[in-house]
């Protein structure tokens, strides 16, 4: 075979293995089309059965809440209470809890039946100049007792706090001002009280007290006469003596007018309702600010004026806390450690009259001041005779 039949033979097979190779080419290119045309076709059906399947999930109704244990009203014990604000209120009525649920009736009456309810509390309102000597009374007064009561001290902003963690008055002083005697600064003090005891929406009585204060029954017993009494408790008379019509200033009308003028106690106790009134108010408070200024005495006639005006019927008119009125001068009498006898105590426990729900009644006085601190010593020996006495109320 010659050389130009080799070439012509070499030329004819490489001419077919590249006709071959582009068949092959081709192949592939069609199936790898083929492929992409299916896969893009399956890919979209599979998004639209998604979309299908997520919109018909959105439109269909949330399954039923099962109520898996029942619901606790208890506030958690270590959060910070604090009033709601207008976005929260807000906020809150768009948001409505799911009440649905497939309980029968007779699981639903067991539970709603078992569900705890927190206890009404009495808000202890300590106004002081810095600590509590009589401490160690109150300490009895309160033990055993802690998911019934609140305390809260406002006392001196420079007064150190030494108070040990094991006390009930540990860690219970609210952030204060300074106060001086027959100055408005009291009354701020009072609200300053009232103000952080209402952020606590358990308390639903509140009692103002001093450090020369002393509980004269038992915290039983005391807790029973507050809880369950249809009014307040707070001194609100017209006194047309000096010391009352004469401390009123012609310049408070038209908004407070003479008969609207009332004297009381600066030692209170009121329902939740008139607590949220005294701190709210905004229309007398700034009058008397500027209008009852010494021999005026704001502690002695804006409480009682306002409850006056605005809620009379609110009020039993009289104070649960005794004070020695007998000696003249500004200030009420001071008891020593011989005074303190069980004569003198239980005479003032049950030497008074007054009416308790519609019902006459000796016990009229839940509370007693000044006592000095070296009564501490004979009050804890008689500590069995007025907090160790069950009396019902």
């Amino acid at each position: 075979m010659g050389n130009d039949q080799k070439k012509v033979i070499a030329a004819k097979h490489s001419s077919s293995h590249f006709q071959f190779g582009h068949v092959v080419r081709l192949v592939f290119f069609i199936i790898g089309i083929s492929i992409g045309i299916s896969f893009s076709v399956y890919f979209k059906s599979f998004v639209f059965l998604l979309r299908t399947s997520l919109l018909n999930s959105l439109r269909q109704p949330p399954p039923p809440f099962i109520l898996s244990q029942p619901l606790s009203l208890v506030p958690q014990q270590n959060s910070t209470p604090r009033l709601p604000s207008p976005v929260d209120a807000d906020v809150e009525s768009k948001v409505k809890p799911n009440i649905l649920h497939n309980m029968e009736d007779n699981e639903l009456f067991s539970r709603a039946s078992s569900v705890p309810r927190t206890l009404p509390k009495v808000a202890f309102m300590f106004l002081t100049k810095g600590p509590i000597p009589l401490g160690p009374l109150w300490e009895i007064f309160f033990n055993g007792h802690e998911d019934l009561y609140n305390i809260y001290i406002h006392s001196h902003p420079s007064f150190i706090d030494s108070t040990p963690q094991n006390s009930v008055f540990y860690g219970r002083m609210i952030p204060s001002q300074p106060v001086e005697w027959g100055k408005s600064t009291m009354l701020n003090a009072e609200r300053r009280l009232l103000g952080n005891a209402l952020l606590d929406s358990s308390n639903e009585r509140f009692v103002l007290v001093s450090e020369s204060c002393i509980p004269l029954f038992n915290f039983t017993i005391i807790y029973n006469y507050l809880i369950n009494s249809k009014k307040s408790f707070t001194g609100s008379f017209d006194d047309p003596s000096k010391v009352g019509r004469g401390r009123y200033n012609p310049k408070m009308s038209p908004e407070i007018a003479l008969s609207d003028w009332r004297k009381g106690a600066q030692w209170f106790e009121v329902n939740r309702k008139l607590a949220v009134d005294i701190v709210s108010d905004t229309k007398y408070y700034p009058i008397f600010q500027e209008h009852c200024n010494i021999p005026c005495y704001m502690d002695e006639h804006y409480i009682p004026t306002l409850i006056n005006i605005i809620r009379p019927e609110e009020n039993s008119n009289r104070s649960v806390t005794w004070v020695d009125w007998s000696k003249v001068g500004p200030h009420p009498g001071k008891f020593t450690r011989n005074d303190v006898t069980p004569k003198f105590l239980n005479k003032i426990r049950f030497g008074n009259n007054c009416t308790y729900n519609g019902d006459n009644t000796t016990m009229c006085l839940l509370f007693a001041r000044k006592f000095m601190p070296n009564t501490l010593p004979p009050l804890l020996q008689f500590v069995p005779l007025f907090l160790n006495t069950s009396i019902p109320v």
